[in-house]
């Protein structure tokens, strides 16, 4: 039997991963990466055919000669391995490397709370007043970019929205000062009710467009470019709850993680701000 991945079992897979609930960032990911891994075997064999052998050279270039992140080639492994499970396909299932858990948050993706004001700033003063609250909102409530859609009129002036994402429900609290400005926004673009960032039609904004968006910012307000991505702003609102209330576990229930240990992830410091703690512990 030949392993060779058709357009058929891609739109099969797709369905399959539909009804397992996936979000569709994350179908589009995985089918993504199961793509590419279709164009190297395309380069190799005439046939297609994929092969346990095929995966190991696959694995080793993405590193050597694609210059990927081991955190990027794990997860494109971990992509086409589901893929290989869905197909019975054991025999053709390769390891992700193991990586050393981060101790610290890399100087160059720390984005600050002045930084973030700058990002406010900016799309304010060029007119992106959209641009602006959405920025606000993800960084105020501690929300996924993909969860702007639950952010609607009814929930403002309650108060609290009622997020569903991956499986789970969770109640988000809408700061006032938040509440204020999310219902001023409404009145000024004639927002009646239902999602309050909205295309023309009434869907939810894209997040490729908000990406975009936010990048254009980087020269005008000041602000290095890797460090603005709308992550980013979730994890300035883990960092600096943390910093305030230390309940990791609360966190974790507002950042909506069925682990702790994601969420050990955003609250980390960085090397210069670790250094200081040490040097204020005055044991040298």
């Amino acid at each position: 039997m030949k392993h060779i991945i058709t357009e058929q079992i891609l739109d099969a897979y797709k369905n399959y991963l539909i009804k397992e609930e996936k979000s569709d960032a994350t179908i589009s990911k995985y089918i993504r990466d199961i793509k590419k891994l279709m164009d190297y075997a395309r380069g190799k064999e005439i046939t297609k055919e994929i092969t346990k052998e095929i995966m190991a050279m696959y694995k080793k270039d993405l590193y050597i000669n694609q210059k990927y992140e081991l955190s990027s080639i794990n997860s494109f492994i971990t992509a086409v391995n589901g893929l290989f499970v869905y197909l019975e396909w054991y025999g053709l299932r390769i390891k992700t490397y193991h990586i050393q858990k981060e101790v610290f948050l890399p100087e160059n993706r720390n984005l600050s709370k002045k930084e973030y004001k700058k990002l406010v700033n900016s799309a304010l003063h060029n007119g992106k007043k959209r641009l602006a609250m959405i920025i606000r909102t993800i960084c105020a409530t501690g929300i996924r970019i993909s969860e702007l859609s639950y952010i609607t009129l009814e929930s403002v002036k309650k108060g609290i929205a009622d997020i569903y994402c991956k499986g789970k429900q969770r109640k988000v609290l809408i700061p006032g000062k938040l509440q204020k400005l999310l219902l001023r926004y409404a009145s000024e673009n004639g927002i009646e009710k239902g999602i309050l960032f909205c295309t023309s039609r009434g869907n939810a904004v894209d997040r490729s467009n908000i990406w975009k968006e936010m990048k254009n910012l980087a020269e005008k307000s000041g602000v290095a470019k890797e460090k603005i991505f709308p992550h980013n702003l979730r994890h300035l609102f883990a960092k600096t709850f943390y910093k305030i209330d230390k309940d990791i576990m609360m966190l974790a229930g507002l950042l909506g993680h069925s682990s702790v240990e994601t969420t050990r992830i955003y609250t980390m410091t960085t090397h210069g701000e670790y250094m200081k703690q040490l040097d204020q512990m005055e044991l040298v």
